[in-house]
């Protein structure tokens, strides 16, 4: 699937060991992410973060989204390698491929900031979460620190989805309950 909208972001070492060691078990804990849930990663790319987010939040279904399939094809090489049990759906955030209430938890870090008409990425995770289901997400301030040029003048719609209801607030990363 091509999509015009789209431009990947780089592959860094660095910034991927940090998501991997330092982040993801951060946010998991500071938000309280439990575990035993049904959870989606969208925008998962290359999958560095399926990996951390299978062994410390034992999830009982975890999925990556991705539209780039060539990326989700590393990302299959990864999980196979790491022994991690996850789903690849190629997809658009926009237009999610899954029924109504299907996930607990739906984690972004950073794709709905980047994606043309993000009221739609915003609605459709919406849809697809639980009642008291939970949209974890970055906060600018994360945003601005990650990619301080690509980010920059960019913000999450949330008019958009007042049935997304604030949540846990932790710096980095917060929390939308449906």
């Amino acid at each position: 699937m091509v999509d015009l909208e789209y431009r990947p972001f780089p592959d860094l070492d660095g910034r991927n060991w940090r998501q991997e060691a330092i982040e993801i078990p951060a946010m998991a804990r500071l938000l309280g992410i439990g575990q035993g849930l049904r959870v989606l990663e969208v925008g998962c790319g290359r999958g560095n973060a399926l990996t951390p987010l299978d062994r410390l939040l034992a999830p009982r279904h975890l999925v990556g989204l991705d539209i780039d399939e060539a990326l989700l094809a590393v990302a299959a090489r990864r999980l196979h390698t790491e022994g991690t049990r996850a789903t690849l759906i190629p997809g658009d955030v926009r237009n999610l491929p899954f029924p109504d209430a299907s996930f607990d938890v739906v984690i972004d870090f950073g794709t709905c900031y980047h994606v043309a008409r993000q009221c739609d990425a915003l609605r459709e995770i919406a849809r697809v979460l639980t009642p008291g289901g939970r949209f974890i997400t970055e906060t600018k301030i994360n945003q601005f620190v990650s990619h301080p040029i690509r980010s920059r003048g960019r913000h999450l719609p949330w008019d958009a989805v007042p049935g997304l209801v604030p949540g846990r607030w932790a710096f980095f990363w917060e929390s939308r309950r449906r």
